[in-house]
């Protein structure tokens, strides 16, 4: 009986954690492993919306991928959209954390305002930001007017629309990054600070040298969180598109990735070459975050 006993303890010690994670591990395989592994199969074959499986294509689909215009573009104007929006984002949102870090009257009241932006309906923030955007009577175009600037075609224009919708995700996101900051701030020890102050350096030299490189790991965290966000940009830039059509533009001059995929699979009924565009994407995604990894180590001065 002591045996037995022993026998189910030592079961509850050992198994007992793997008990623990198993729904995790199970629903992540239902929704999103096997998702993944299915949406490589159907980019191997030509599948239709109408009559499903058609037949085996190998690698055609990726093979037409590499000689697409609407692919490249779409890929461009992701990357550029990535690098108008977030490089200003975290900059930002480092800027307001540190800010707030600080003791300011009221500081509360703007910690909640926040994420205010982040909890607003999608469909609440197309209508306000397509109003400030507006290109005969909108608020922005208005603004220019008063200091002699010709009114902007937002969504005419490659650049014009890349500013416009990276706007849109600072607005949304600049909150929850900078939240994300504050909560590492509060964790760095005070004592470093009051040292600093008792060696004469200034606020803006303490920011760098003590606060920059004690939030590197949530900094890279951030970068990376971003990186994969913004490659799968489709929210922002499909509420900005008025055309419904997902095409990004006249002339695809804001066309995402996503929206390639959503134009391809689900308009044009091509299931196959719109999951070899989700392929090349996530493989894409995986790379920029290997990239992020290696640049941190490198800054750190790890091996």
């Amino acid at each position: 009986m002591r045996r037995l006993t022993r026998l189910r303890a030592a079961a509850d010690t050992k198994g007992a954690p793997y008990l623990f994670i198993a729904p995790f591990f199970l629903l992540f395989g239902v929704f999103g492993l096997f998702p993944l592994l299915y949406t490589a199969w159907v980019s191997l074959h030509d599948w239709s919306l109408i009559g499903g499986n058609e037949g085996f294509a190998g690698l055609d689909n990726y093979a037409r991928l590499l000689s697409d215009e609407k692919f490249w573009n779409a890929l461009v104007n992701t990357l550029g959209i990535f690098a108008v929006a977030v490089v200003p984002q975290l900059m930002l949102a480092l800027l307001l954390a540190d800010t707030l870090n600080r003791a300011i009257r009221g500081r509360s009241l703007f910690r909640m305002a926040l994420i205010i932006p982040y909890v607003t309906s999608i469909a609440a923030m197309a209508i306000v930001f397509s109003t400030l955007f507006g290109t005969e009577f909108g608020l922005i175009n208005q603004l220019l007017g008063t200091v002699g600037i010709e009114p902007v075609n937002w969504r005419g224009g490659r650049f014009s629309s890349w500013a416009a919708i990276a706007v849109m995700i600072d607005w949304r996101w600049v909150g929850y990054n900078t939240l994300i900051y504050l909560a590492a701030m509060q964790a760095v020890p005070r004592d470093l600070y009051e040292a600093a102050d008792l060696d004469g350096a200034s606020r803006m030299r303490q920011f760098f040298q003590i606060t920059i490189p004690m939030l590197r790991p949530t900094i890279l965290f951030t970068v990376i969180v971003s990186t994969i966000g913004q490659m799968q940009l489709f929210t922002e830039p499909a509420v900005f598109d008025t055309g419904g059509a997902m095409q990004g533009g006249t002339q695809g001059q804001f066309q995402t990735v996503m929206m390639l995929v959503f134009q391809e699979a689900f308009r044009y009924g091509d299931y196959g070459y719109g999951a070899a565009i989700s392929w090349v994407l996530f493989w894409i995604i995986v790379v920029l975050g290997a990239v992020n990894a290696l640049l941190a180590r490198t800054i750190k001065g790890a091996p």
